[in-house]
This record gives C-alpha cells, structure tokens and sequence, in this order.
C-alpha cells in the first residue's frame, strides 16, 4: 500500500517515554531512526493519557516504551481507519519485544517493529495474518558488497531445491555485521521482506551448523551464519533446506513447523 494514503506525516516518528528509566533506551532508538522524544512527567498537571491522545496526530507513527495495559488504554478510542491510523510499535522498558500492536500490516507498523527490534536486539512480533501466517525463514551470509542480482539468484536457486515459492517467506535472517549489507538491503526492500538482524554473539551461542566454514570462522568468529541465523529467528522451526551456496551467497530455509499447510491458511 503507498505510504501517501497513511498519512501526510508518514515519516515523522514520535518515540513515547511512559518513565524517566527508559531514557537511555530511547536514546538508543532515536540515534539510529531519528524522531522526536517525548517526556509527558515533564508536564506533571496534565494526565499522560491526555497529553498522548492530544499528540497522537502530529506524528507519522509511534514507538511507545510502555507495557501493553499502557498503551491499551492511551489507545482507546483513538484509531480509526487502518488506511490513516498511524502506526505504534509497542517496546518494553527492557527492551525485549517490539510489537507491532496497531497498523502492522497497512501502516507500516510491521516493518517498523522489525527496524526497533533490530536496533536493540528485541525480538519482533508481528500478528497480521498475511505476514505471520507465512512459514519460510530464509537465512543469508554473503561476501561484501555482494550485487542484489547474486542475492536474488541464490535465494531463487534455494527455493526451487525445495519446491517453495517466495511468496511463503516470512522474513530474511543474517548476521549483525551484514546489517547495512547494501545488496542485501536491496533485495529485501525489493520483495517487500522485513530483515532481522541477530548479533554474532547469538549465533556464536547457537553453536551449530551442519557444515562450519573455515573461512567465516576466521572472518566473522562464528562457524556459519544463514543456518544459525534462520533458526534464531524461527525457533520452533525445522532445517528445510541446509546451507546452499551459490556466487558469494550463502542462503538457508527454515520452516515453521507450528502453522497450518499453506492451503489451509487465512488470508
């Protein structure tokens, strides 16, 4: 959906403290995406309710550092069309779950969380049937500055070992240090895939591959990074497909083995 029918202020981000102990992890988010801080106890008078339902238009979408009672109840009453809410991702203080709780999928709130949750190194949780109901996890290594056309070509080549097509991809899984990987980017931005990104120091953690690589353990400190990555990022899910390497690119699919077959799912 464009962008221009959410709202005229799509790229304004509004980052809400509920407590003056979330100020270094709101810190942390506004120096990598940006936006304007808000600290209601600053205004002591004024209800914080109050103060974010008068606020809660003036910006294009919002990070809310609040449990989720918090943020239900500021909330109410307040959306009104998916086409024009702007969207919230809800944080907690500690900085575990992002959540895409209101305009996910229309919104942009989906892809917000994703952008939060890879800042902090939260998990992202995404609820809309059309994202979540997808069962395909692809994970990807790659070598540096590595062309979009060899990415998309060995995700293809992944796939079709597998007799599975990209539209059941949920999400594309790599290492920290491939974050700003711009052919990777690329690609994901191109099919519309959120990326997450987990640390070297989770996938060091995850401790298994089917086939560790010299040359990635003495560049990146890990055996391997598209099967742990995969796995990280889809817990409950099994290997489909080991590592496969094609042109600098190393890609891995994991599938969820909690969700219904693809024919039963709801749109």
């Amino acid at each position: 959906m464009s962008n221009s029918l959410h709202n005229t202020q799509t790229n304004s981000l509004g980052i809400w403290l509920v407590r003056a102990e979330s100020e270094a992890l709101a810190a942390r988010l506004q120096g990598q995406l940006g936006g304007t801080l808000y600290r209601p106890w600053l205004n002591a008078g004024i209800p914080q309710k109050q103060q974010f339902r008068a606020s809660y238009r003036h910006q294009g979408q919002w990070i809310m550092l609040a449990a989720s009672g918090v943020a239900v109840r500021f909330l109410e009453g307040l959306p009104q069309d998916k086409l024009t809410d702007p969207p919230v991702v809800l944080l907690d203080e500690a900085g575990r779950f992002a959540v895409s709780l209101l305009g996910g999928h229309e919104g942009g709130g989906n892809r917000l969380a994703y952008r939060v949750a890879n800042v902090v190194g939260a998990v992202p949780v995404i609820t809309t049937a059309t994202e979540a109901l997808k069962p395909l996890v692809l994970g990807i290594g790659c070598r540096k500055n590595v062309l979009v056309e060899k990415i998309a070509a060995a995700v293809t080549h992944a796939l079709d070992l597998i007799g599975r097509p990209l539209g059941e991809v949920r999400e594309v899984a790599t290492i920290d240090l491939k974050a700003e990987e711009p052919g990777l980017l690329t690609f994901c931005a191109a099919n519309e895939l959120p990326l997450r990104v987990i640390s070297a120091s989770d996938v060091a953690a995850r401790g298994w591959v089917t086939a560790p690589s010299e040359w990635v353990q003495k560049n990146v400190g890990v055996d391997g990074v598209c099967e742990p990555c995969a796995l990280i990022a889809s817990p409950r899910g099994v290997l489909a497909l080991p590592k496969t390497a094609l042109e600098g690119v190393t890609v891995a699919i994991v599938e969820d083995i909690g969700l219904p077959d693809v024919e039963s799912r709801v749109e």
